[in-house]
């Protein structure tokens, strides 16, 4: 439970960076929401990856140099952001409050993935059993 409520305030703060950089995106430089969430999604999940390798599994990490750990990280991630962006893209297509407001959107798109990630995170990227000695940045 520890481990999960850890990966949720993972979340949560790449819920912050997604949406906060998507709206100001939209907001501020008039970009295309669809546009603007790929790139906002490319930030939050860096962050998220900082953050579950040196919290959520700190203890389990250790086989991967840290940048072929990222690189599993967001293979990883992909299958929760097709579900992710398919939702968000959805809402914005149906609701001229999401389209104004596209943060709702991430939410929703959020929540949708965040088992798959928490599953695919535990075990492909960070192995799970927390046995393994780390690696150094």
């Amino acid at each position: 439970m520890r481990r999960f409520g850890l990966f949720f305030i993972g979340g949560l703060i790449g819920f912050v960076v997604d949406a906060g950089v998507v709206q100001g995106l939209v907001s501020f430089f008039g970009m295309d929401p669809y546009l603007g969430r790929v790139i906002s999604f490319s930030c939050a999940a860096t962050v998220t990856w900082l953050w579950n390798r040196h919290t959520t599994f700190a203890d389990a990490r250790g086989q991967h140099r840290w940048h072929i750990e990222w690189g599993r990280w967001m293979a990883a991630m992909s299958g929760g952001a097709l579900v992710n962006y398919g939702v968000y893209a959805l809402a914005v297509y149906e609701s001229s409050l999401v389209r104004a407001w596209p943060a709702l959107g991430v939410a929703l798109g959020s929540l949708a993935a965040a088992a798959f990630n928490y599953t695919s995170a535990q075990r492909w990227v960070f192995g799970g059993t927390g046995n393994t000695p780390k690696k150094p940045l």
